[in-house]
């Protein structure tokens, strides 16, 4: 599942090529076909992402309101559009090109007071402008849930997936498993203002990079990771693989049907 920093790289996107422009608004697939036909030829005033939602603003409309989910997917192309084939759930187009949606989990058009709704169940995002950290703090502190755990609950933080997740507890030497009621304070400051400034770089550059330049493969003398998803890591999917600080294999569990990651040595209980 794409992580927050790609939903807002989307949503960069679609303002850039489509922002205050009238767009062709069509549903080849057919489960959008009405709300294409009350959307086709206005204008798209704004994108915007909340965590790891996409929502698409059409004045005096409403919102189309994305969630990609296990298998969504996104493409842009230029004009001339080529035609779409039967899988697309929505394409938006117009003189410049286009963009099609295909298998999301979530395409519908929702009116301000049901976007105020989605926001309103969400966390905090780090890359939103204004979120406060301290929504999330007061759930974190309270609770004995793992810290692994609450960043991957998109009610308590936004946008944070698997690879953040497990990164960023790596660079702050935390346990994962350890109980959020134990975070100090100090170490949220630390958590949040990281992941703050790891997931505007996932944003610019288009993948997931987490590693301090000291541990680059250039600084290092090392291979480059070879994985599909791209980007430097210290822990994501490098189980049984030498931590690259201290040379203990790193560990992975099964955690609430997710992979998780991490040292046990670097990050010790």
């Amino acid at each position: 599942m794409p992580e927050g920093h790609t939903i807002h790289r989307l949503a960069a996107d679609h303002r850039e090529r489509f922002g205050g422009r009238s767009v062709r608004v069509t549903s080849p697939q057919g489960r959008f076909t009405g709300s294409a036909a009350l959307l086709d030829g206005a204008v798209l005033e704004t994108a915007e992402a909340h965590g790891k939602h996409l929502f698409l603003g059409f004045p005096g409309t409403g919102w189309i309101h994305i969630h990609l989910g296990l298998f969504g997917k996104v493409a842009f192309g230029d004009a001339p559009a080529p035609p779409p084939t039967d899988t697309v759930r929505l394409r938006l187009a117009n003189a410049g090109g286009y963009v099609d949606l295909r298998g999301p989990t979530t395409c519908a058009l929702v009116t301000d007071a049901e976007k105020a709704a989605i926001h309103d169940r969400l966390g905090p995002d780090p890359l939103r402008d204004g979120d406060d950290p301290d929504r999330a703090w007061r759930r974190i502190s309270r609770s004995r849930s793992t810290v692994a755990a609450l960043l991957m609950d998109q009610k308590v933080i936004a946008g944070v997936g698997n690879v953040y997740r497990a990164e960023v507890l790596f660079r702050h030497g935390i346990d994962p498993y350890r109980a959020g009621k134990d975070l100090t304070a100090r170490e949220w400051d630390a958590i949040w203002t990281d992941l703050a400034a790891l997931m505007r770089e996932g944003v610019r550059l288009n993948r997931i990079d987490t590693v301090r330049p000291e541990h680059t493969p250039e600084a290092m003398g090392r291979p480059p990771r070879v994985d599909d998803h791209g980007g430097e890591v210290y822990v994501y999917r490098r189980a049984r693989q030498p931590c690259l600080l201290c040379g203990t294999p790193v560990r992975t569990a099964d955690l609430a049907a997710r992979n998780l990651f991490w040292c046990p040595d670097c990050q010790r209980a």
